[in-house]
C-alpha cells in the first residue's frame, strides 16, 4: 500500500495505492494521519488505484471523516472503483460519504 499526500488548489490530496487491508492499516493511518490536522481545508482522497478496502481501511476514513467535520472541512471520496463501492455500499459508507 502506497500513500501520497499533496496540497492541490487549497485541498488536501491523498492517494491511495494498492490494497488497504488489515496488514496496510497501521502504517496507512500513520501516512494519513497529516489528514487530521486540516485546519479547515477540505480534503479529497484519491481512490483511483485503490484495489480493495477492508473494514481496517473504512475506520480509517471514518476516523478522516469525523475530524474533518469537526472543523468545518469536506471530505470527497474521488474515483472509486466497483469493487470498493461495493464494500462501501454493503457498509452503508455511500450515505456518509461524498464522492466525485
Amino acid at each position: 500500500m502506497t500513500t501520497r499526500i499533496e496540497e492541490i488548489d487549497g485541498k488536501l490530496v491523498a492517494t491511495l495505492i494498492g490494497e488497504l487491508d488489515t496488514a496496510a492499516a497501521p502504517e496507512t493511518e500513520k501516512a494519513l494521519q497529516p489528514l487530521l490536522d486540516c485546519k479547515g481545508k477540505d480534503i479529497v482522497i484519491d481512490c483511483t488505484e485503490l484495489e480493495y478496502i477492508a473494514s481496517s481501511g473504512l475506520r480509517l476514513l471514518l476516523g478522516i471523516l469525523k475530524q474533518a467535520q469537526e472543523v468545518g472541512s469536506r471530505v470527497v471520496l474521488k474515483n472509486v472503483n466497483d469493487v470498493v463501492k461495493d464494500v462501501l455500499d454493503l457498509t452503508g459508507f455511500v450515505s456518509i460519504f461524498e464522492f466525485e
